[in-house]
């Protein structure tokens, strides 16, 4: 899936056909900031070699990530992040879980589906998916009833990763719920000595 992604500020402004240049001045005015100072996250991958190099040319900043689109995403709708746009292709299951976060947080995504091989155009076709159509959040999660959960792993902009000091480990989650708009994080503290073959549950 091809992606476009934005915090709260942005919704509206951008357009996965408009060109990375359009796209940046829209997200640039949405936020009273100079190109410049956009920063844009995407998937370091030999994929995006033209996507970086409009990026560069245009002057904006980019954060090359070595994965996780879906944290790239959910970062453009947290100011502490310093992300402003997520541009890339990646996983189509990526982009529904990045838009149920993106609900939550008020943001936005929009995507089109790029399939690789011939089983996967036929799998699209059998779901009923139009190739090439701009799937929108309402496309991707319809109605508000929808909730998102995530704990890190590694450390990250938003969570910490897992951290085991001695006989317990701590852990930081993010929750979210669109239907009220609540996003909690929540510090959680485990025993490793009274957990069965010393998981964090």
């Amino acid at each position: 899936m091809d992606k476009i992604a934005v915090g709260p500020e942005a919704v509206g402004q951008i357009d996965i056909n408009a060109s990375v240049l359009d796209n940046l001045k829209a997200v640039a005015k949405a936020k009273n900031k100079d190109i410049q100072d956009v920063v844009a996250t995407i998937l370091n991958r030999d994929r995006h070699s033209k996507i970086i190099h409009e990026l560069r040319e245009a002057g904006a900043r980019i954060k090359l990530i070595n994965d996780g689109d879906v944290a790239g995403a959910i970062n453009t709708a947290f100011d502490l992040t310093g992300v402003d746009i997520l541009f890339g292709s990646g996983g189509a299951p990526e982009g529904v879980i990045a838009a149920v976060a993106l609900k939550c947080l008020g943001g936005e995504i929009q995507g089109k589906l790029v399939p690789h091989s011939d089983e996967e155009v036929e799998r699209c076709g059998k779901m009923g998916l139009e190739l090439g159509k701009v799937l929108r959040m309402e496309d991707l999660v319809r109605g508000d009833d929808a909730i998102f959960a995530a704990t890190g792993v590694t450390d990250g902009e938003l969570l910490r990763g897992v951290q085991f000091k001695g006989h317990y480990g701590e852990t930081q989650s993010v929750v979210m719920r669109a239907k009220s708009g609540t996003v909690r994080f929540i510090d959680g503290r485990h025993s490793l000595k009274i957990k069965p073959n010393g998981l964090i549950d």
